[in-house]
């Protein structure tokens, strides 16, 4: 068979901006160790939508297509429907406990966590064996025709190799290895205030911390290390006030005030063991270890961004975003 590559044709480049709040968008990227991989997909408007009518493709290592003989198996449609303002948290499908090498299953604590699980035949699609290297984008419309659908959402920059082992990093121009990496083991959270996804697979650059908060993908528990993806399966955004978020309507766990000029308390915690702090390139700037109180206080003055407050406790986690100004 002919093998012919196939580029992104200027349909992308004449793509307007979508609306405000008007159509899905990836509210988190999880890459972590082995195969846990996942992303959250949340719905900011006020009607349920029919995942069938989108699907994800992976652009690996810096591609800007795929040969005609992969029309598809780049790419992975979605199922079911998600509500309004909801998530639909998506993660590959690798859950055979004696698994080894490249079938090495997803931890348990994601697995928990999933709406949906994807891709377990790489030679079927490998859409959702992404590296901190390789863009993605969620479509609308046909998946046997990816080039003339429509792009709802991208992460990364597609045809940008920011390293074989590497990802996209804290520093101009993001993908020479400078700075931190953040798009390799890390999740990736979308900021409260991105309403609706972007559509120019092709930016000058791609800052990952433009319009997403970083964290790490593992974290320490009283000396265990478990995989740090507390958010997902809820999603701030300020296209609706009260999200949904399971964690916090069975235990009520609240930041006031938030934003904050740096003194917070965090209520509701009696039934976690310790909190910490991170920041948004996932180090600890706080901890504290919780004897019974029902809240605590903490004061982070003069220091602006964006952090986390992950609580843990008897097998719950749960964490909540803080803006400090």
């Amino acid at each position: 068979m002919k093998r012919t590559l196939l580029f992104f044709g200027t349909v992308f480049l004449s793509l307007s901006a979508s609306a405000q709040c008007s159509d899905l968008f990836i509210s988190e990227y999880v890459e972590g160790v082995g195969n846990n991989k996942a992303l959250e997909i949340y719905n900011p408007t006020d009607q349920p939508i029919d995942l069938s009518q989108y699907f994800v493709a992976r652009y690996s290592n810096g591609s800007t297509g795929h040969t005609s003989s992969q029309t598809t198996s780049i790419a992975i449609e979605l199922v079911g429907t998600l509500a309004a303002y909801s998530t639909h948290v998506a993660v590959i499908d690798k859950r055979d406990p004696n698994g080894q090498g490249q079938e090495v299953p997803v931890w348990d604590e994601l697995q928990a966590v999933a709406d949906e699980f994807y891709c377990p035949v790489y030679g079927d699609s490998y859409a959702f064996y992404f590296n901190g290297n390789d863009a993605l984008i969620l479509y609308k419309g046909n998946i046997n025709d990816i080039g003339n659908q429509q792009v709802i959402d991208v992460f990364g920059k597609v045809g940008e190799n920011p390293g074989p082992d590497s990802g996209w990093s804290t520093a101009f121009p993001y993908n020479d290895g400078s700075g931190v990496v953040v798009s390799q083991d890390h999740s990736l959270i979308r900021k409260a205030t991105v309403t609706d996804g972007t559509t120019n697979p092709f930016p000058s650059f791609f800052d990952p911390l433009l319009e997403w908060d970083s964290i790490p993908a593992l974290i320490d528990v009283g000396g265990n290390t478990t995989g740090n993806w507390g958010t997902l399966g809820s999603h701030e955004c300020d296209c609706a006030q009260g999200s949904v978020d399971e964690v916090a309507n069975t235990f009520n766990v609240s930041v006031a005030p938030n934003p904050s000029k740096g003194v917070f308390t965090v209520n509701n915690i009696a039934a976690y063991k310790n909190v910490q702090v991170i920041n948004s390139l996932g180090q600890v700037v706080y901890t504290v270890e919780n004897n019974g109180q029902t809240s605590v206080t903490i004061d982070l003055s003069d220091r602006r961004g964006v952090y986390f407050v992950k609580l843990t406790g008897e097998g719950e986690a749960v964490t909540r975003r803080v803006i400090i100004k």
